[in-house]
């Protein structure tokens, strides 16, 4: 696999939902690596979609996914490319993308199905690891290692942020380099 191409990624956040959170091992965790990983993404302009997995019944994304996120995709589909995620990556006027950097919960069930819809698509997903979770460590840990096996890179948020940048001399590199100190549960 190549490097995370800045250029031409999205990043999608899935489910992380109200309801849902506080059920996630180490839930604070894994949303606070998530709003990083979103800020970063931002910080460099690049696209931000979130995912809700029935509003109705497990209620919306948690306040600091949903502010980051330009759209938030309500789907019934456990993979949300049934309910619609490719197409909405892909529609003008916004430059199409090929790396699909992708989090959320829970790994083994939406987080999962959604990136091995994203692998169909014939678009590179990468996958992380630690902005990502399940009620059970067991359940996230089998899904990364389900989704390596399926094509998918499995980074953490250091990994896609400094592929992003490419360089020290990137225009944004300090300010992205003040988010990756920012001790976590403080941004």
């Amino acid at each position: 696999m190549n490097l995370i191409d800045a250029r031409q990624s999205a990043l999608v956040l899935v489910d992380y939902q109200r309801r849902l959170m506080p059920a996630i091992h180490d839930g604070a965790q894994v949303l606070a690596q998530a709003v990083r990983l979103a800020d970063i993404a931002r910080e460099l302009g690049l696209r931000v979609l979130g995912t809700e997995q029935n509003p109705a019944g497990l209620g919306p994304n948690e306040d600091a996914i949903r502010e980051r996120c330009e759209k938030t995709l309500a789907k019934m589909h456990f993979d949300a490319c049934a309910d619609g995620l490719v197409p909405l990556l892909q529609a003008p006027p916004n430059t199409p993308v090929r790396d699909i950097v992708v989090a959320g919960c829970e790994a083994h069930v939406c987080l999962l199905q959604t990136a091995l819809g994203l692998l169909r698509a014939g678009l590179n997903v990468w996958v992380v690891a630690q902005a990502s979770g399940s009620r059970a460590a067991e359940s996230h840990a089998l899904a990364m290692q389900r989704l390596r096996q399926a094509g998918a890179g499995i980074v953490s948020v250091e990994m896609v942020a400094f592929e992003w940048l490419r360089s020290c001399e990137h225009a944004r590199f300090k300010p992205v380099l003040k988010l990756l100190k920012v001790p976590l549960g403080c941004a």
